[in-house]
């Protein structure tokens, strides 16, 4: 099995402990990964060129924002499956494409996704992301699978189509919605934790990103179906905050 990586970068020198997250995966699989880079101008070039030998597709140019850069990664990728990981996030442990090559070597299963930890800049636990298997109804309840942990056979790409890019902050939220519940794949949780992930990010980095969450979800929601658009977008707030209670993982 081949497993397709693609890591989006902007400007951030982190992707130096990702790319070594990713080179340390250990297991019986093949890993293929894609970095694209919006013309980074500090210290990342210089990262990107010593780790070369660890990076199989570079592709350096603009682009129109963070979802139009996976798109590209994702259209040449060639692995039988794709995950997405962030340029300042890594994975758990050096096992963690093991269990997921486990998992999605059973041909019926399409998707596969796990648990997330949030850290803080000296690694330390912050908020845990427990996701639990997933259920339909959980989606009317606020829920959503971390991004970081979804992995997807690439035909589904194919089939169902790529990151919408007019949605500005969650075109994740919306991609996941749409293979998950509107055209109900197969989908296997892994019941441990994948991906530690440096807390912030785009969605949570101010009020108006904030905000603009809101708006793209009912936008999400507008699309598939006239009800959930009027209770998830103001639900998926409060459902996050069990994450900050949960004891994190030893």
């Amino acid at each position: 099995m081949k497993i397709s990586i693609i890591t989006p970068v902007y400007n951030d020198p982190r992707i130096e402990l990702c790319i070594q997250s990713i080179s340390h995966q250990q297991g019986n699989f093949e890993i293929e990964h894609i970095v694209v880079d919006s013309n980074s101008t500090d210290k990342t070039v210089d990262i990107l060129q010593s780790y070369k030998e660890h990076i199989d597709v570079l592709i350096r140019e603009d682009d129109n924002g963070l979802y139009d850069a996976i798109n590209k990664g994702i259209n040449r990728a060639t692995g039988d499956v794709i995950g997405i990981l962030n340029a300042d996030d890594k994975y758990q442990d050096n096992f963690v494409l093991d269990a997921v090559a486990n998992t999605m070597s059973n041909t019926t299963v399409d998707i596969c996704y796990g648990d997330l930890v949030y850290v803080n800049d000296q690694d330390n636990i912050v908020r845990y992301w427990q996701s639990g298997a997933y259920k339909p109804y959980k989606y009317y309840l606020g829920w959503m699978p971390p991004h970081p942990t979804f992995f997807v056979r690439s035909e589904l790409y194919e089939n169902i189509g790529l990151y919408d890019t007019t949605i500005p902050i969650a075109a994740d939220y919306d991609l996941m919605l749409r293979f998950l519940l509107k055209n109900d794949v197969s989908v296997q949780y892994i019941d441990q934790v994948l991906v530690r992930m440096t807390i912030g990010g785009m969605s949570n980095s101010s009020i108006r990103n904030m905000i603009q969450v809101i708006k793209d979800m009912y936008k999400t929601w507008d699309k598939y179906n006239q009800f959930g658009k009027y209770i998830v977008p103001l639900l998926h707030p409060l459902e996050k905050s069990p994450q900050y209670l949960r004891k994190p993982p030893k």
